[in-house]
């Protein structure tokens, strides 16, 4: 497997077209492992406090139309 300069020169030699592909591929994987932390957090109770503390402002009205 290449090392990191090697990635990083193989990036810099890319036309404008393959770079664009390059970075939209990279965007969607970057948010797609996102979601899954997200989700994975979410399963392991890591958001649990924060919910709870989020519904009770709401519930005490502290909350604005949007």
């Amino acid at each position: 497997m290449p090392d990191l300069e090697q990635i990083e020169a193989a990036i810099l030699s890319l036309s404008s077209s393959e770079f664009e592909r390059l970075r939209l591929w990279f965007f969607e994987l970057d948010y797609e492992r996102w979601d899954e932390q997200i989700e994975q957090d979410i399963e392991n109770g890591k958001l649990e406090a924060l919910a709870q503390e989020a519904i009770a402002e709401f519930e005490a009205g502290y909350y604005q139309e949007i």
